[in-house]
């Protein structure tokens, strides 16, 4: 997939000790504290490099270490070292632990506008679809759907809809994502509202994944990792379909899952 965003040619102004300075955005703690109600929670560097790179809208971003987080970006997103250096604030350590749940490694945070659900359910009801839906059918475990729309992203997927309370936004799934939710559309709908398309639920009953190439415009949808699909997605289903699996498995990982599935769909599509 193609970076919709590029660099912007020129550098900021520097300063001797520090490196590339921030453009001056007022407190940014004060502004951390007045959005953090409405907005999305990138949590560490990776998250806030994915997001930027996807269009992102960020208010505020904070760092312990300004000079490393740029040295970050300098080796392993050039394309966005520059908004970076226009984003970051350096703010100390007890403060920094005071704006996020659960410190990370690289001790960046930031906070971004969630996309438009509107524009994410035009995206999803739009026909005809060049890449398949992931349907994440009452999903349980916060990191999986994270892993999965990491993997949704990576492929190239229209989106990852999730049913049930879980909420595909939450700081823990996004955190699992990379940040890739704004690579991607990402929703919570009813199984009644899913987008159109052939409906391909994954079934240890269902038939051989390896006997059928999937449609471009798929909507590929995965149980939860406890109870499978719901009797309300199984009856909505055009196709059951199982993964090949050697007997006396219980199951795969939900993420496995889904990444085996987008695979047998883009093995197809060439």
């Amino acid at each position: 997939m193609n970076d919709p965003v590029s660099a912007p040619a020129h550098r900021p102004a520097v300063d001797a000790v520090s490196g590339p300075r921030a453009r001056p955005v007022g407190d940014p703690v004060r502004a951390w504290r007045r959005l953090v109600d409405t907005a999305v929670l990138l949590d560490g560097f990776h998250t806030l490099k994915h997001a930027v790179r996807f269009g992102a809208e960020v208010p505020v971003a904070v760092t312990v270490d300004r000079a490393a987080a740029l040295a970050l970006a300098d080796d392993l997103a050039p394309d966005v070292r520059d908004r970076l250096a226009d984003l970051l604030h350096e703010v100390p350590e007890e403060t920094y632990r005071t704006l996020v749940a659960r410190p990370h490694p690289t001790a960046v945070a930031a906070l971004a506008v969630r996309p438009s659900r509107a524009a994410h359910l035009a995206t999803l009801a739009r026909t005809p679809r060049t890449t398949p839906i992931v349907v994440l059918d009452n999903p349980r475990n916060l990191g999986n759907a994270g892993a999965v729309i990491r993997l949704a992203a990576g492929f190239g997927a229209t989106g990852v809809v999730t049913t049930g309370t879980l909420d595909p936004w939450h700081p823990t799934v996004v955190r699992g994502g990379a940040g890739l939710h704004f690579a991607t559309a990402v929703e919570r709908l009813g199984v009644a509202d899913l987008p159109p398309g052939p409906l391909f639920a994954l079934d240890p009953e269902g038939d051989d994944i390896r006997g059928l190439k999937l449609p471009d415009d798929a909507v590929l949808a995965f149980g939860s990792e406890r109870s499978g699909l719901s009797t309300e997605l199984r009856s909505r289903a055009d196709h059951l379909l199982s993964l090949p699996m050697r007997p006396q498995v219980s199951s795969y990982n939900l993420a496995t899952s889904v990444a085996m599935t987008l695979y047998h769909w883009s093995a197809g599509s060439f």
